[in-house]
Order: structure tokens, then sequence, then C-alpha cells
């Protein structure tokens, strides 16, 4: 996918890291300095966080039961257009426990992207399955169901059983879309694909808490979606997940799950089935109770300083910002700045030049099949991730900088 590069010496490559850190400077009106560098993405504990957890602090539940921890949920619900919300103690144990719900099983594969964090394919591994990598949508970054079509085409056979790679020989479980940096996938180019191979569907919204995809809050139409709340997320709980559900009665069984999988009784412990300890204490959902109060000023802000990035960008070449797709509104959770392809061989010259300069820039994930535990994993064609990879760079995104004027 990447042209050919122009040649370009080093002098050149720090020009452009030069025009970008006058970007970032011109974006946010702060200006880069080497005693503080400016961090990729900062979490805001000014509002009621303090007065919150000193509350849960003072009821004495501060473990895993408590006040909070359904008010947290209640909210989530709201705020995302879920029938029910589970509140977990990471995004990681979400997407681990929903991708059971969802029926997978050991020995299957889970088709996802290689362009995401670690943990979506590591959430399949806890179960003892194996992901399957298929290639991004060049527009949103995120799984694209014209590659997710083709390879389905190219490997899997439909048997009474289910959907089976006949290249492996394993069951295909479900498919797992990751909304990456905020931007929302094409859930409905992906659910068509789904939907005509009968393969459930779990979205990985890790960073996608406040984007919209048209009317509907991302993760609101899906049978499963998982929520992170940590600390470099738009709204943290210190450590935190949540799985969304418009199914009630799966919604229990997640609830049930998570929570050791310990049956109601006044004193006995009784546990029917291997549960996981993944609830969310008390004192995180407490300060998640105040993050929430204030999403819609971060997203505010943080919309405001993805359009001064982009403003500034407009004056530089060879690098543009990557925007919401039509049709959405992203949560600009990280700010990401696409290269042009003659650029690509010195990335990580911007990337040091920039972090020399005080820019906490930085590239997007090493792709996972490159990863020493996902090497072995079948993948179908990696050309527009791989273009990706080596071409975009995150900039500073704290909701702070995007403060009125």
């Amino acid at each position: 996918m990447i042209a050919s590069p122009k040649p370009m010496s080093h002098l050149e490559a720090t020009d452009v890291a030069r025009r970008l850190r006058w970007v970032v400077a011109e974006a946010t009106r702060t200006a880069p300095d080497r005693d503080r560098p400016m961090s990729l993405h900062e979490p805001e504990l000014d509002g009621r966080e303090t007065d919150y957890v000193a509350d849960a602090i003072a009821s004495t539940f501060v473990s895993s039961v408590g006040a909070y921890v359904d008010r947290f949920e209640g909210m989530l619900a709201e705020i995302c257009g879920a029938r029910r919300a589970v509140a977990v103690v990471n995004g990681t144990a979400a997407l681990h426990v929903a991708l059971i719900a969802s029926g997978v099983e050991t020995g299957d594969e889970v088709l996802m992207p290689a362009l995401t964090f670690a943990a979506t394919a590591a959430a399949a591994r806890y179960i003892g399955a194996f992901p399957h990598f298929v290639d991004a949508d060049p527009d949103r970054l995120s799984l694209c169901p014209r590659a997710l079509a083709a390879r389905l085409d190219a490997v899997a056979d439909r048997r009474r059983e289910g959907v089976f790679n006949r290249e492996s020989g394993r069951r295909i479980g479900a498919i797992v879309p990751m909304h990456v940096f905020g931007h929302p996938a094409d859930m409905a180019g992906l659910s068509a694909v789904a939907d005509a191979w009968g393969l459930p569907v779990v979205e990985d919204a890790a960073e996608a808490l406040g984007s919209r995809d048209g009317d509907h809050p991302v993760g609101a139409r899906a049978r499963l979606a998982t929520l992170s709340f940590n600390g470099n997320k738009i709204v943290t709980t210190g450590g935190g997940g949540a799985i969304l559900t418009d199914d009630e009665a799966l919604g229990r069984r997640l609830k049930h799950l998570t929570t050791t999988a310990k049956l109601p009784h006044r004193w006995a412990f009784v546990h029917d089935e291997v549960g996981f300890n993944y609830r969310l204490p008390n004192l995180n959902a407490a300060l998640g109770c105040a993050q929430l109060e204030r999403l819609a000023d971060f997203l505010a802000r943080k919309r405001r300083l993805a359009m001064r990035y982009e403003e500034a960008l407009s004056g530089v070449a060879g690098a543009s910002l990557v925007a919401e797709p039509p049709g959405t509104q992203s949560n600009y959770w990280l700010v990401a700045v696409m290269l042009a392809p003659e650029l690509a061989p010195h990335r990580d010259a911007i990337l040091a030049a920039l972090n020399d300069a005080g820019v906490g820039a930085r590239p997007v994930w090493t792709l996972l099949h490159r990863l020493a535990p996902y090497a072995d994993c079948p993948r179908g064609d990696l050309a527009v991730s791989e273009d990706i990879e080596a071409r975009l760079i995150n900039l500073p995104s704290s909701a702070r900088y995007g403060a009125e004027r």
C-alpha cells in the first residue's frame, strides 16, 4: 500500500517534526516544555471525584458491593442507550466474558483486526481461542467489511455445526470489530457480513464511549459491546470496564459470571459454575460516577481540540487529520494524524524529534501478527493495516487542551 518514498534527508524529517510541533502548540495553545512533557492523554479529576470516593470510604463499602456500582451501571446504560450495563474490573475482562457469553469456545477462531490493542487478542486467548486477523478499513481504521467478506469467502465453509476455517479446521466463533481511537466502525456493513454467515458480533468499544453512529451511541445496537475506563480513557474509573447488552436475560448472566457465579443467599456460598472475580470495586465506581457527570463537557472540548488540529494541519504539507467517518460523531479519544506515504520511512525520526521537544506523540500499536504470541495465528492480506501502521502518529489529545480560548 505504501507508495515508493521520495528520498528525504534527516534534516527534512526533522523539519516535518518542527511543523507538527507548531501544529500542537497552535491547537492546544500550550508550548511544549522539556521539563513537563505533554502526555498523550491525561485524566481530569477536578469535579466531584473526591467527594464521591470519600463518601464510598465513609460508607465502608469499598470493595465489590456498594451503591456506586449500581449507580455507575445505571448511568452507563442510559448514556449508551443499552438496557443493561455490567461493570467489571477492566476492559479486557469485559471482552473476555463477552466472548464467552457470545458462545466462543476453546479451539475456536475469532475474527478481529490486526490493527488493535493487544487486549483484543488476549481476551480470545484466555478462552483458548485463536485470533484470526483481517484487514482494516482505510477510511475508518477499524475492521473492513469488504476485507471481512473476502476473507470468509476465501477460507470459510458453512456446516451444520457452524462456520469453519477449511485451512485450519477450526470453528469460527465470533467477529470482534474495534472502534479505533473512538471513530465508529462500519457496523452496518460488518453486521451484514456477520448475518450472512450467522456469526455473532462482539463490539470492542474500549475507546469509543460517547461516539455515535448516526443517531445511536456506539454499542447501543449490539447484542454485546465492551468499554474500558483505564486512566487514559475519556472517562476513567482508575481501572475498569463494562459490558453493554440489550438482552436483559443475557445481562443477568453476565453479572452472574463476573461476580464469581455465586447464587444469592443470606449466608451460603454456592457457586453453580466457574465464574470470574471481575467485580468493579465501589471506590472505582464512585470515581466513575463523577466522571460520567462530566462526559458531555469532555466530548465538547475534545471535539473543539480536534477541529483546531484540523485547522492547523491545513497549512502543513505531508500530514492530515484522521477525521470522523461521514454520518458519525467520534469522541476523538486520540487525535490521529496520517503522514504522506513518502514520510513513512521517517516516522520514527519524526516521533523521536517530537518527544525530544516535549510532545508526547505516539505511533499506532504494533500490528498483532507481528507480536510473538500471535505470529502463528491465521490472517488474511493486511496491506491496509501495514500502511496505516507505517504512517500514523497520535498527538496530545487531553480534553484540557480543548478549553475555550
